[in-house]
C-alpha cells in the first residue's frame, strides 16, 4: 500500500508554539475509519510545524460535541476517552536509525499518555526516560469541537532517544501516523490518517506509518 506524505513547514525564526499561524500549516485529514460500523466518523485533522531553535508544534482538532474527558493524570488510559493521537518514530532518520516510536495520546483536557518502544509491548513512559520532562499539551473545548496543542522541544526528543537534537533540520524525514479514537465513548470509533490494514483495532503498527519530511523555509 502506498504511504501518505506529510510536509512539515518550517516557520519563521522566533515563532513559538503560542504564536503559530495554524492557517499556513497544512492539515492531515484523519478520514479513514475502520473496524467498527457504528456510523460515527467525526471530522478530525492534524497539523505539525517545525520551529527553528525549538522543535515542533502540534495541533490536532475534532468536530465533536461534549467529548468524553474523564482522565486528568499522566499516562492514564485517555484512549478510552475522546482521544486524538500522534505516533512518531522521531529518530528513524537519524544516524542511529532508531525505529522506536513515541506515542502521544491526548484527551480534551490535554491529558497525555506518552511512551516509547518498538511495538505495543514493553513500552517505557517518556517521563521515566527524561527524568520528568514531557511534551506540554493544552486542551480546548468549544461548543461543537475540541482541540489539543502541544509543544515538542527538540531537546526533549534528544533526551528520549539519547541522540543529538540538532538532527532536526529542513530535509530531515521520519515516519508516523495521526489517529482519532474513543474506546469507551457512546459510539466507539477508530480513525486514522495513513490506513492501518489489520483485522482488529491496532494503532501500534509502525509498518503502516506514513512519511514526514521537514520542508525548507
Amino acid at each position: 500500500m502506498e504511504r501518505k506524505y506529510y510536509h512539515i513547514p518550517t516557520l519563521p525564526a522566533g515563532t513559538t508554539v503560542a504564536t503559530v499561524d495554524w492557517n499556513v500549516v497544512p492539515a492531515a485529514q484523519i478520514d479513514t475509519y475502520r473496524w467498527l460500523d457504528g456510523g460515527y466518523e467525526p471530522h478530525a485533522e492534524a497539523r505539525l510545524a517545525f520551529l527553528p531553535g525549538y522543535g515542533f508544534a502540534l495541533r490536532m482538532s475534532c468536530v465533536e460535541r461534549s467529548p468524553r474527558a474523564i482522565y486528568s493524570g499522566y499516562n492514564e488510559p485517555v484512549y478510552t476517552d475522546s482521544c486524538l493521537e500522534f505516533f512518531a518514530a522521531w529518530a528513524e532518520g537519524s544516524p542511529t536509525h532508531d525505529r522506536r516510536y513515541m506515542n502521544m495520546e491526548m484527551n480534551a483536557r490535554g491529558t497525555l499518555l506518552s511512551c516509547l518502544g518498538t511495538d505495543r509491548h514493553a513500552r517505557v513512559p517518556v517521563r521515566d526516560i527524561t527524568g520528568g520532562s514531557i511534551p506540554d499539551v493544552r486542551g480546548e473545548i468549544l461548543p461543537d469541537r475540541w482541540s489539543v496543542t502541544a509543544g515538542i522541544p527538540a531537546t526533549l526528543l534528544g533526551k528520549v532517544y539519547g541522540s543529538d537534537p540538532a538532527v532536526f533540520t529542513p530535509g530531515y524525514s521520519f515516519r508516523g501516523n495521526f489517529y482519532k479514537c474513543g474506546d469507551e465513548t457512546a459510539v466507539p470509533h477508530y480513525g486514522m490518517w495513513n490506513p492501518v490494514c489489520t483485522d482488529k483495532p491496532d494503532f501500534h503498527r509502525p509498518e503502516y506509518f506514513g512519511d514526514f519530511v521537514i520542508d525548507c523555509p
